[in-house]
């Protein structure tokens, strides 16, 4: 393959505090993975739930394949993610018991050109909690800056 395709959910780090991180395939149609090759998906809005022991990303937006006819597919529609009956068992153990929630932090390409889906476990975060890490970033960005110059 020639590049790799990273599709990052920004939102999510701001609006979750990411307890555990899981790597997921995706189950897609043909025209899904040539759209994302293009780099013409969104995962800003999605979330992942579970259909008795499955786990489905919902809402998650690849846009539908410029070349593609009568076979093209639908801009949003569930999607399957293939994990271990293992992690299966403890993220469904861990939803339902801890009131967490999981969500989609990126959509990638891997070296072989198949699309996987880097999953987090997480807990909502509160208002001052955004304000927080909001000055953390600042303060960073500050002190990064007077690094530079000296």
């Amino acid at each position: 393959m020639l590049k790799t395709i990273n599709i990052l959910n920004k939102r999510a780090r701001y609006d979750y505090e990411i307890i555990e991180k899981f790597t997921a395939g995706i189950v897609l149609a043909g025209t899904e993975i040539k759209s994302i090759r293009l780099g013409k998906a969104n995962i800003t809005e999605s979330f992942c739930e579970f259909s008795g022991t499955e786990l489905f990303a919902i809402n998650t937006y690849i846009e539908e394949y410029t070349f593609g006819n009568q076979f093209n597919h639908k801009a949003r529609s569930e999607r399957k993610l293939l994990l271990n009956k293992k992690e299966l068992k403890s993220l469904a153990k861990s939803v339902q018991a801890k009131g967490l929630t999981i969500v989609p932090l990126k959509l990638f390409t891997n070296e072989k050109g198949l699309a996987k889906l880097e999953i987090g476990l997480c807990r909502g975060k509160k208002t001052y909690d955004k304000r927080e890490s909001l000055k953390e970033q600042d303060t960073k960005r500050d002190l990064a800056r007077i690094k530079k110059e000296f």
